[in-house]
């Protein structure tokens, strides 16, 4: 029998609808829902262990995955199943990750893991935008501590008008695309992509955004009502010990307050607070440190960030000495690395980062093989994030969730500057090679000189900038941080990345720790990173003030032909063998798609040296050569018959024709090569299809004057007349059958 389940049904407000459904699937799991839209439904699982793990964080693993027989469809490559989650997959649990993780208790340090799986695709519905929706309608099933409902939603906007949940088709003509992630009274994330909008128009995005997910959330709480809400599960709170916190402060607060106000650097600054601890932990005896010397680094963690943070709010001053409008000091340099297409450092304070450009042909697309989406990217950006970066010796085990995340932040910023008839594949490629705050915003200004310096015709340069935030929600107090510290970032209650052009915004990426921020301090802090941005982007010019107006000479030139579906064969040839001879003799590199709409050959050309790309134009322009009835052409004679010669078009060579041999003069020509000979240039007027023979005629004598006195033979119509044109000059062989072969008189 199928058991009773429990539904809520959300309404968008345009016909469109989302279910949240439970007590029919994965019973075994703390907490399951099924979330549907459309065709479109999304399983979503919770489970957290009853005991503590023996860390001093929470371990949440969020898991999103698509099947591919959601979409009707086998997994690629020889493995079919599904392995290793895709880029695509990885920025969903990290959309997800982002807005679960703050609302668990911070001593709750259980093992937690939510999984979504995409069960049914709908090509309409983006599953991504119901993800959060899913992992918290199942958390708010589960006995799991848990602060409160959250949801995450799309917003779209098309021709000024915002759309909740916009479809992948809508999304092409849409302005902005942003995932918003809140809960009924605070905005947590932010996270997307726009066309150049203004800070005001962000923030009207993110309010109806806002106003969408509090329906959401009320959904979730009506389901769990109905469902039976469970007794939050109890479980073992941190140790605490106020009167060894207090001592703690005490020994440790006003120390660390004075190496704050300092402004060292980041190895000194280290050094400093790590010779406090060390004094701190020295006043208690090793048998105290065994038994609460976990609390006491805990303790004196919690002195250091109240005395960096009251640095901030009291006197306006920071870690690094800056005001809290200042940004780093900046240095550029373009065209650093001698062999690479395209190369650019920027440094800022302790971070840097150097990035390439490499130029190729549509092959080298990135394709994206998804359930929920195919295609392919001609401009893509990877992140590359090593330990020594931070001084730190730890192995490589892949790349990690944040290296895919900073790195999509990157390509979203610059994406939008590239001009739609750029004819290169683009990959730029960020090595971070010094890291304190905001690696990933350097690499859309090295990202941004590097595709400059390559000579992609960039629309406008762009430029990023991390913020943070720090307030006091007793007093009232806040202050706004530009260009933040990766130490301010951790202490901090917002991080938030923005970057853009003069003109506007193209992407962003926020994370907001603190409840109920008001959209007074949101613009004000978008309002200081632009000012923040228009620094950094001079900074960029004044490098680099617009595109290099040619590629590199040792970089590859591309030329983009448009031919006749009818040439394509022939451009290939017989197993690939006309295309790839041409290829080793041009050496160039040609790639031939077809238009599916059209059924034309696109024809894109690579090579760094100009004569051979000239080779291949001249071979396509040699197979698609029409010669016009009445032209004259030059010609070349590349074969000598008894009966003509045949003849290759100068302007097009391939392209070849027979000059008959009673075409080549008005006398009587007894022998070929009594007028022409192998090698030979001569004219040729082309007469188009001969309606006797029904092939193409030209002619040399045509363009010759008569002898004077020249008289026309008269043809034998009942013979059929000489087969050379004109008259039967050679007064016999009338009976010879047509089908042989012709023989010398």
């Amino acid at each position: 029998m199928i058991p009773e389940t429990f539904k809520e049904v959300i309404d968008l407000g345009d016909g469109r609808e989302i279910s949240i459904e439970t007590g029919k699937l994965a019973k075994q799991a703390h907490g399951s829902v099924v979330v549907q839209s459309g065709k479109c439904m999304l399983l979503c699982t919770v489970v957290s262990n009853y005991q503590a793990a023996d860390v001093d964080f929470l371990p949440l693993t969020v898991d999103y995955r698509e099947k591919f027989a959601a979409a009707g469809r086998y997994p690629g490559g020889f493995f079919k199943r599904e392995a290793r989650p895709s880029d695509g997959e990885v920025l969903i649990m990290r959309l997800v990750d982002r807005v679960l993780r703050p609302l668990f208790p911070k001593d709750y340090h259980s093992e937690t893991q939510v999984m979504i799986q995409l069960m049914s695709h709908d090509e309409n519905v983006m599953p991504d935008a119901m993800a959060g929706l899913a992992a918290s309608a199942a958390i708010q099933l589960s006995d799991i501590p848990f602060e409160c409902p959250i949801s995450e939603v799309r917003v779209g906007r098309i021709d000024g008008e915002l759309i909740i949940n916009p479809t992948m088709e809508q999304l092409k003509s849409s302005d902005i695309d942003m995932v918003i992630g809140a809960s009924e009274d605070s905005v947590m994330m932010v996270e997307g992509e726009m066309s150049e909008i203004s800070e005001e128009e962000m923030v009207e995005a993110i309010k109806f955004a806002h106003e969408a997910i509090k329906v959401q959330c009320a959904a979730q709480v009506k389901l769990a009502e109905a469902f039976g809400k469970k007794e939050t599960r109890e479980y073992e709170p941190e140790a605490e010990d106020e009167e060894l916190q207090k001592k703690v402060k005490d020994l440790a607060y006003d120390k660390v307050y004075a190496v704050a106000k300092a402004g060292s650097s980041k190895k000194e600054r280290s050094e400093a607070f790590a010779a406090i601890k060390e004094e701190v932990k020295a006043t208690f005896s090793e048998e105290e440190l065994e038994e609460i010397g976990g609390l006491v680094s805990k303790y004196y963690h919690k002195a250091e960030k109240e005395a960096v943070r009251n640095l901030t709010l009291e006197e306006g001053l920071r870690l690094d000495g800056r005001k809290t409008t200042d940004i780093r000091p900046i240095w550029c340099e373009v065209d650093y690395l001698p062999s690479v297409h395209g190369s650019s450092i920027f440094t800022r304070g302790e971070t840097q980062a150097l990035a390439t450009v490499t130029l190729g042909t549509s092959r080298e697309a990135n394709q994206i093989d998804m359930p929920s989406y195919e295609g392919e990217e001609t401009f893509y950006l990877h992140y590359n994030f090593p330990p020594f970066s931070t001084g730190e010796a730890r192995p490589i085990r892949g790349t990690s969730r944040r290296e895919v995340g900073h790195g999509n932040l990157a390509q979203r910023a610059l994406k939008g500057m590239i001009p739609a008839d750029c004819p290169y594949t683009v990959r730029v490629v960020s090595e971070v090679l010094e890291s304190n705050g905001s690696s990933s915003m350097a690499t859309v200004c090295s990202g941004t000189m590097a595709l400059m310096d390559a000579g992609v015709q960039l629309k406008k340069p762009v430029s990023g900038i991390a913020m943070g935030l720090i307030t006091d929600t007793e007093t009232g107090k806040f202050a706004v941080l530009s260009d933040i510290l990766g130490d301010e970032d951790h202490l901090g209650d917002m991080d938030f990345k923005v970057t853009g052009t003069a003109d506007g915004i193209t992407a962003c990426q926020m994370d907001i720790k603190v409840k109920g921020l008001s959209y007074e301090i949101l613009v004000k802090a978008l309002m200081q990173a632009n000012a923040g941005r228009m620094h950094i982007l001079k900074e960029l010019t004044d490098t680099i003030a617009e595109p290099r107006p040619e590629v590199k000479s040792y970089a590859p030139k591309i030329i983009t032909r448009i031919i006749p579906g009818e040439f394509i064969g022939a451009l290939i040839g017989k197993g690939g063998e006309v295309i790839q001879d041409l290829q080793k003799k041009s050496k160039t590199t040609i790639v031939i798609n077809e238009d599916p709409d059209t059924e034309e050959g696109i024809v894109e050309i690579l090579g760094t040296d100009q004569d051979g790309i000239d080779m291949v134009l001249k071979k396509i322009d040699s197979l698609m050569f029409k010669p016009e009835v009445g032209s004259i052409y030059e010609v070349k004679v590349i074969k000598v018959l008894d009966f003509g010669a045949v003849v290759e078009y100068m302007d097009a060579p391939g392209n070849e024709v027979l000059l008959h041999v009673s075409e080549l003069a008005w006398e009587r020509t007894e022998n070929v090569t009594d007028v022409v000979n192998l090698g030979d240039v001569i004219d040729v007027k082309y007469f188009g299809i001969d309606p006797k023979t029904r092939k193409e005629k030209v002619s040399r004598k045509a363009l010759l004057p008569k002898p004077e006195g020249y008289q026309e033979r008269p043809r034998n119509n009942d013979r059929g007349g000489d087969r050379r044109g004109g008259g039967d000059r050679r007064g016999g062989n009338r009976d010879r059958d047509r089908d042989r072969k012709p023989r010398r008189d």
